[in-house]
């Protein structure tokens, strides 16, 4: 899953042009496909520049928020004071995505260059990239491509030349969700516990070590050198509904689908495209039942939405879910629904860091709730009862991840309540792997 495969003529293949190939692993293979020019080019121009490019070109933090890069990079101070970090957010623990770890196996030279500019721009020396733990083989890749580039004069004191310092670190997680939140990561790198942080202060103003940083998506980072190579119109051309959602998107695609994998298309592309055209569509003799378009922490779309779905920031937001981390998990007419949903909260239970009460509580007990309606013990109020539990969970918290329970949660219940109804009516078998 999530392997090359021959791109689909519907595809628009920018970050995943070179996945497969060994050659861009090493320095040498990089550089013959004309990488590190654009970092050479950008630390010749106006720190300001770039940042401005990168704004105009509408690059909106594809990590799950959405938020514009550009936008986020302007609130460094200006003035120093003393050192600026970028942290770039390598974590990728959502289910149904693994988008970011291709991106490192394949190409961590063009990360590097895009962590780079961005140092560059941002006006911050070190930069550390936070990988998840279990992804044994991209920290491998990564580190030696570091090496690498330090070898080559690319990175340290006197990067390319330029007399601008940029060094970079690579720092392993240890296997936790929550510490791919942003403020929780940067507890990590500090070695303290990975509990998200209360906002204000702001990373921008207050961040690793109480500096100003910025931190950033893989996928993010790795968009930066084509913006500043071709420019920000040419990148905002990559649209197909809205202007305010640009460039190309790698979608993770798991399920019940005949090809798995990581499709990169242009903004606003049909998720019914995506998954009958792209991907080949159910197995045979099956049909669509529901699809996750965003990884697990988004509401579940049924068959009718996500045949309506268009794949961007603002078509994703009227079919009544997210874009997210573009982790799209599709189920067919098999699917036992509030199984699944069991799953993803007992999955966010494990994963609270529990210091909100309402996400420490309230995740344990909603799962106990499913396992109990899957065991067949189910009462009538239950579903009332997950619902108010749910709503209890909403905004509630310092990081969303209780509203990351909630959102299958309520958007299951409605859409799928004849599956919850069976089971407490004992009209539906017991789901004996859920007891």
């Amino acid at each position: 899953m999530g392997y090359p495969h021959e791109p689909h003529p519907k595809e628009t293949v920018l970050l995943s042009k070179y996945f497969g190939e060994q050659q861009t692993r090493t320095y040498d293979g990089w550089v013959e496909r004309g990488g590190y020019k654009t970092l050479k080019m950008a630390l010749s121009m106006d720190r300001q520049h770039i940042i401005d490019e990168v704004k105009e070109s509408g690059l909106r933090g594809r990590g799950g928020a959405g938020f514009p890069a550009g936008v986020k990079w302007n609130f460094m101070p200006k003035e120093r004071s003393g050192p600026h970090y970028l942290c770039c957010n390598a974590d990728e623990s959502e289910p149904g995505t693994f988008k970011d770890r291709e991106i490192m196996r394949w190409t961590p030279h063009a990360l590097i260059e895009g962590c780079a500019i961005t140092q560059y721009a941002i006006q911050a020396e070190v930069c550390y990239i936070y990988i998840r733990g279990e992804f044994t083989e991209a920290i491998g890749i990564m580190e030696r491509a570091l090496a690498e580039a330090y070898d080559h004069g690319v990175l340290g004191q006197n990067a390319m030349g330029s007399g601008h310092q940029i060094d970079m670190f690579v720092h392993r997680g240890a296997g936790a969700y929550i510490c791919g939140e942003e403020t929780a990561l940067m507890n990590s790198i500090e070695g303290k516990r990975g509990n998200p942080r209360i906002k204000p202060p702001f990373p921008a103003t207050r961040g690793l070590f109480g500096m100003p940083t910025t931190i950033n998506n893989v996928e993010t980072l790795a968009a930066v050198p084509h913006i500043i190579e071709r420019g920000s119109s040419w990148y905002k051309a990559l649209s197909l509904s809205n202007p305010k959602s640009t460039g190309t998107k790698l979608f993770s695609v798991c399920g019940q689908v005949q090809k798995p994998g990581n499709y990169e298309v242009v903004m606003g592309f049909p998720l019914k495209e995506l998954i009958y055209d792209l991907c080949g569509g159910m197995h045979r003799g099956r049909t669509l039942k529901a699809c996750i378009p965003g990884g697990s922490s988004v509401p579940i779309l049924n068959r009718d939405e996500a045949e309506a779905c268009l794949l961007d920031y603002e078509g994703a937001q009227q079919v009544g879910t997210m874009l997210g981390s573009g982790g799209v998990i599709v189920f067919d007419d098999s699917a036992d629904m509030v199984y699944q949903i069991m799953q993803l909260t007992h999955f966010y239970a494990h994963e609270s860091c529990a210091q909100c009460t309402q996400c420490r509580e309230g995740t344990a007990w909603i799962t106990r709730i499913l396992r109990r309606i899957l065991a067949g013990e189910g009462e009538s109020g239950d579903l009332g009862l997950l619902l108010e539990l749910s709503e209890h969970l909403t905004g509630r918290t310092i990081c969303p991840l209780a509203d990351s329970c909630a959102a299958p949660v309520v958007s299951g219940i409605n859409k799928f309540r004849d599956e919850f109804e069976a089971y407490i009516k004992g009209a539906k078998p017991a789901t004996a792997a859920a007891v």
